[in-house]
């Protein structure tokens, strides 16, 4: 089933290159079936590579998916056109009176700044508490997962001794819960952040259940009470060569970064990178849509 998306997003054209059915506004009004209501606040600079990344990963499900961008009030992009922004996204007042199956927070490049000091968080921390009433379910990402325990649960982030950067391997902890039904034992995941919300803290807090943890990265995948929020530390969403884009820029702009872990072969940043994650991310995102949104929200929203 198809991912509905406004006519003329340019994600749309390179989706349906990759042979994804996006189904434009025209078609879908005439479709009988309740498409899911997916809204994403994307805090990400560069919105237009985060759009096509979660737009691909949210097409591999029977169910078809309309989805809204979000943006923030308290803050002007400066690496997305402002015209873009007009068209493709809407701020918060102008969705706040909606309610959605499930809303997805991104990641942003703040992490090294204190949670308060961001100049968005008050108005993020009020979105976060309007989704607690608005959606079924809420899906957090890297930043955006460190944001939410640390606002619902007053888990706060710390820094790592250096970039937690590459492609980690995860173990699965408790396969009986649906968000991780069909993964393998152990599998991988890009990371690329300078904190984390340490283990422990996260163990140790009881409204948490931690689904997949990684020796090196730490606790990857956690939830809260029956899913209605999910926490992921990593990237699943990133392409084959984002890593390779985010390591280029960090190394012209002259900061301390080294080869992402576990993803050049033979750790070559001239040959090509692997693409070991893909199959596992869509298997996340289908589990979430369908088990944690589909499964259980109401049929007329609000």
């Amino acid at each position: 089933m198809p991912i509905k998306a406004q006519n003329d997003l340019p994600a749309k054209s390179i989706l349906e290159n990759e042979n994804i059915f996006v189904m434009d506004e025209n078609r879908a009004v005439h479709q009988d079936i309740r498409a899911l209501q997916i809204c994403i606040l994307n805090l990400m600079p560069v919105k237009q590579d985060t759009e096509l990344q979660l737009l691909r990963a949210l097409s591999n499900t029977p169910i078809q998916v309309d989805v809204t961008f979000m943006k923030m009030n308290s803050h002007r992009s400066l690496n997305t056109s402002m015209n873009h922004l007009n068209k493709f996204y809407n701020t918060f007042d102008e969705l706040k009176g909606k309610r959605y199956d499930g809303f997805i927070i991104t990641g942003a490049p703040v992490e090294q700044i204190a949670f308060e000091e961001v100049d968005y968080w008050e108005e993020l921390c009020e979105i976060m508490e309007w989704s607690k009433r608005n959606v079924t379910s809420t899906f957090h990402i890297c930043w955006g997962a460190q944001a939410g325990l640390y606002y619902h649960f007053g888990l706060d982030k710390a820094l790592l001794p250096k970039k937690v950067f590459g492609v980690y391997e995860h173990r699965v902890m408790n396969r009986k819960i649906p968000l991780v039904r069909g993964f393998d034992d152990y599998f991988l995941i890009p990371h690329s952040r300078h904190t984390e919300v340490p283990a422990e803290a996260i163990h140790g807090c009881r409204e948490l259940t931690v689904l997949a943890e990684s020796e090196e990265a730490g606790v990857l995948l956690c939830m809260a009470g029956e899913g209605a929020q999910i926490f992921i530390m990593g990237h699943p969403e990133y392409d084959r060569m984002t890593l390779h884009n985010e390591y280029m820029r960090d190394k012209e702009k002259g900061l301390p970064i080294e080869v992402p872990k576990n993803y050049y072969p033979d750790d070559d940043p001239t040959l090509r990178p692997r693409l070991q994650w893909r199959s596992h991310s869509n298997n996340l995102y289908t589990n979430w849509l369908n088990y944690y949104v589909y499964q259980t929200t109401d049929y007329v929203l609000g």
